[in-house]
């Protein structure tokens, strides 16, 4: 393995996607399909991902999704990502999802989600990344929240795992 980049900032890689709820991105109730709602929230956060590692990046893992409030056919949906922690390979994005009514301007907090992306190379091996500079108290606490998300991730793996077996890439 190559030795480690340099550290970035968090803002240096933040996210925001806006996109408008159609139609067919809706369930017959005319709100936005969960499945599309966590395809946007994946690419959100890989665009974050992408933006500190500047490598090719698979998804790990997502924690703590839950949907708050319905997003309507017509409003927008928002998403914010920002990464929140580095490891050597991998890191956590945060991506936070806003619904706004296109004719109030009401915002409102619909889902919180965290992402595991694990930086690879051509041959789907694991490669370093920059390490996180965190600049003030938010940045320290996201990044200690991080670190409990981490080992409550690798503790439900481990127990996967002896169920399961190990994965096919180990």
């Amino acid at each position: 393995m190559s030795e480690q980049p340099l550290a970035k900032k968090p803002s240096e890689s933040m996210t925001e996607m806006v996109q408008v709820v159609l139609p067919n991105d809706a369930n017959p109730l005319g709100y936005l399909l969960g499945g599309t709602a966590m395809h946007l929230i994946d690419i959100a956060g890989a665009i974050a991902g992408h933006r500190h590692t500047r490598a090719p990046l698979v998804t790990a893992a997502v924690d703590g999704l839950q949907f708050l409030h319905p997003i309507k056919i017509g409003d927008l949906i928002i998403l914010k990502a920002r990464v929140t922690a580095t490891w050597m390979t991998s890191l956590e994005v945060e991506v936070e999802v806003f619904s706004e009514e296109t004719l109030t301007g009401r915002r409102r907090m619909t889902s919180l989600a965290y992402l595991t992306f694990v930086a690879v190379d051509r041959e789907s091996h694991r490669r370093p990344i920059p390490g996180l500079i965190l600049e003030n108290d938010d940045d320290r606490r996201r990044s200690q929240d991080a670190q409990v998300r981490r080992a409550e991730r690798l503790r439900a793996r481990a127990l996967l795992e002896t169920r399961l077996g190990p994965t096919p890439h180990q």
